[in-house]
């Protein structure tokens, strides 16, 4: 039996028919149409629709705001939860005498209470529900069905971006398993179905590829997840309403919802628990290690991206910062892993600037606390993501003290300070905004660490600045840095002091 679950969307890649259908500006167009349906009596099909319509609005939203935070994004998924809401009663009571009528035969005394109550239920909730549609204002989901799609636009599916927001539901979902099985309570198999269809849609709706090998194994979880939820609330309503006058109608319609409980569960372990679990197979076509930390890094540039006008500058500074890093490596100033403070110190140059998005001057503040409010990174410890965010706090303003490093653990400090040595240094090497400086070159003499800059004037005010950015990396490192123009891009190499 079909139930409140919604149906999968035909994958993009399957015809161009398929592309028209789907994305976002379909599924609000699609609101539009079902209010007008289901406002021609709320029968069951029409407000299940509308539902469906409002359901797939609201998950791709979750998807997108969790990259773009413009605030448009919060209007629409609170004028949507609203009516969504505001129908949920009625729908339950539309379900609730599906599952009766079906389970119940019609001469039976219970079957006779639970559709006398659902009837009546129905009727008052209908005048809410009707009540609900007359306030919802279609004017401004109409300005938003106009602007929203195009900033959904810029996000390419299938990216990294949304690969890393997928293992984040995947790895939520997985966890809520565990307490479902293990104690069987409705309000855990609630949860772990809504964990689990907050994965299938942001596969379905920003991963294609994954969605199209996927699709029906989802839909047959998420049916049997949904039809346990209805066989609970049913469950509980038999009881809240005392729809059984005797011991026998008691242990006969428990002995029916229970049959009808362990039945699903049983199929859903039959597909989730063993070897050939699809948690398996959804978690391998998933990233893992050192490709889940690339792609919460995609992530964060694409959050960046919606933050930041100046994307040009802080590619710019990344690469510059990486190349410092590199060749301090390469000379052995780096100590520990090395692997993972280029990936911190690119995080920290992608999102060095997000904090401007807050307007006043100490955006590098802001920017500290922005990154450090995000959702965990997959792939990254909670303390990885604190370092980023210092790192892209101290790219420039007060050098970082003792004080401000507390809550950093104390053997991390010292590659806290220096990454974000290199990134104030790489920062101030673009300080004009304008590309000059082309490539950084590092090496080691015997008292000092020299770094040569192509496309370096050395009578420039933007030499004086790079001066003065110095100061943090040559504390840290222990050691003079000089900066010079590389050899054969300026005819006057000089020694830069700071002022």
């Amino acid at each position: 039996m079909k139930t409140n679950s919604a149906s999968a969307s035909v994958p993009a890649s399957k015809s161009a028919r398929a592309e028209k259908n789907s994305g976002l500006a379909h599924w609000m167009r699609a609101v539009q149409k079902e209010i007008v349906r289901a406002g021609d009596g709320f029968h069951a099909d029409p407000v299940h629709d509308l539902r469906v319509a409002l359901r797939r609005c609201r998950s791709m939203v979750d998807g997108l705001r969790a990259i773009d935070p413009d605030k448009s994004w919060k209007k629409m998924r609170r004028q949507a939860t609203e009516l969504f809401d505001s129908l949920g009663d009625l729908r339950d009571c539309q379900v609730l005498m599906e599952w009766v009528e079906q389970l119940g035969k019609p001469d039976d005394p219970v079957t006779q209470r639970l559709l006398a109550y659902a009837k009546q239920k129905e009727t008052e909730c209908k005048e809410h529900a009707r009540a609900a549609v007359a306030r919802f204002d279609q004017e401004q989901w109409e300005r938003l069905t106009a602007s929203l799609p195009r900033r959904a636009a810029r996000l390419r599916p299938g990216s990294d971006a949304f690969k890393a927001i997928a293992l984040e539901k995947w790895t939520d979902a997985r966890m809520r398993e565990s307490a479902a099985l293990k104690t069987g309570s409705p309000a855990a198999f609630h949860r772990l179905r809504i964990s689990v269809k907050k994965l299938r849609y942001v596969v379905e709706n920003f991963l294609p590829d994954l969605h199209e090998q996927w699709g029906s194994d989802f839909k047959k979880v998420q049916d049997w997840l949904g039809e346990i939820h209805d066989l609970d609330v049913l469950r509980d309503t038999a009881i809240t309403i005392g729809a059984y006058a005797t011991d026998e109608e008691t242990a006969h319609w428990n002995h029916i919802l229970r049959t009808e409980r362990d039945l699903r569960i049983e199929r859903y372990k039959a597909k989730m628990v063993g070897e050939a679990s699809l948690w398996k197979v959804w978690r391998a076509g998933l990233p893992s290690g050192p490709d889940a930390r690339q792609a919460s890094l995609g992530k964060l540039q694409a959050w960046s991206s919606f933050l930041e006008s100046d994307q040009p500058h802080s590619r710019r500074v990344a690469r510059l910062a990486l190349q410092i890093h590199d060749g301090l490596a390469k000379v052995g100033v780096l100590e520990g892993n090395r692997q993972r403070s280029r990936e911190m110190l690119r995080a920290a140059a992608i999102v060095h600037e997000v904090g401007r998005h807050e307007g006043g001057k100490g955006h590098h503040k802001a920017t500290q606390k922005m990154v450090g409010e995000l959702d965990r990174l997959v792939g990254w410890t909670r303390q990885e993501q604190s370092m980023i965010a210092l790192i892209a706090r101290y790219h420039r303003g007060a050098l970082p003290s003792s004080a401000k490093l507390r809550e950093v653990p104390l053997e991390q400090r010292k590659q806290t300070k220096l990454l974000s040595g290199i990134l104030r240094l790489a920062n101030a090497f673009d300080a004009d905004r304008d590309g000059a400086i082309r490539r950084i070159a590092v090496s080691k003499q015997n008292e000092f660490i020299l770094i040569q800059a192509e496309g370096l004037n050395p009578e420039s005010a933007l030499a004086e600045t790079i001066a003065g950015a110095r100061h943090l990396l040559e504390i840290t490192c222990g050691i003079p840095v000089m900066v010079r123009t590389m050899p054969g891009t300026s005819r006057k190499p000089v020694r830069l002091s700071a002022k």
